[in-house]
């Protein structure tokens, strides 16, 4: 079926105020108006400038994480009523740098995912193994595993997203091949039939994410279980984030 493919840039750790806007703005001047839905996830601390930057545009503005309380005694935490309040509309978890990098356990994950799904966020959940998982064929029990981190109670298709992101090919320039990504896609749109139902996981999309550039993008976004694309280090210049959105139509 026909599903609209987004592409998300995460910022991650990256820009200042001035660079933030000015990214920003390069992104809406060249985003189409139809055909692809389009959003950028810088840090927190940008999220309101940059929300204000493309209001009006139909960009997206997400954040990177955010904790599952609502408020309370958590210092250095950002809630998904904060976010929101400042403009936020979706919100990724279990990204391969918060599970491998800052430890993050499958417990919390799951709790993220429910806090932001409940709030009414588009949730962007991030599955992927590493080399060492994927030299073990290990890839496809490794990514059912993080999917089952997803409630039940996750019923709207429409806001939720699943992003594939092989963490051995994350920042590295290597990336899946366009038949590896499309094989693991189509794997998690079967696991999603499986825990819901056929009409769920049709309607789901699938991103790609692991260095996905201009130059590669057509082929990936072309394979059938292919809905979009997370973006890292291409998302940080106007013109190469556009042409991986381009890319798309």
């Amino acid at each position: 079926m026909a599903r609209t493919k987004f592409i998300a840039g995460n910022w991650k750790m990256n820009a200042t105020k001035a660079t933030a806007v000015a990214l920003a703005k390069g992104v809406t001047a060249g985003a189409p108006k139809s055909g692809v839905q389009v959003g950028v996830a810088p840090p927190f601390v940008y999220i309101d400038l940059v929300a204000q930057s493309v209001a009006g545009s139909g960009v997206l503005v997400g954040a990177q994480d955010a904790y599952f309380e609502k408020n309370g005694a958590f210092t250095g935490e950002i809630s998904v009523e904060m976010l929101k309040d400042v403009g936020a509309t979706f919100c990724l978890t279990g990204h391969s740098e918060r599970r491998h990098v800052l430890k993050e356990p499958t417990e919390l994950i799951a709790q993220k995912a429910a806090a932001i799904y409940n709030a009414g966020l588009i949730l962007v959940h991030c599955v992927g193994e590493k080399l060492e998982e994927r030299d073990a064929n290990r890839t496809l029990d490794v990514v059912s595993e993080q999917l089952a981190e997803l409630s039940p109670k996750v019923d709207d298709p429409s806001r939720l997203v699943i992003a594939y992101e092989p963490v051995w090919a994350i920042g590295t320039g290597r990336n899946a091949t366009d038949q590896q990504a499309q094989d693991v896609h189509a794997y998690i749109r079967q696991e999603l039939a499986e825990t819901w139902n056929k009409d769920f996981a049709d309607h789901v999309r699938i991103q790609y994410g692991g260095s996905m550039k201009p130059e590669n993008a057509k082929g990936l976004l072309t394979q059938p279980d292919v809905d979009g694309g997370l973006i890292g280090g291409a998302s940080l210049k106007p013109e190469s984030f556009l042409g991986i959105v381009n890319a798309s139509l």
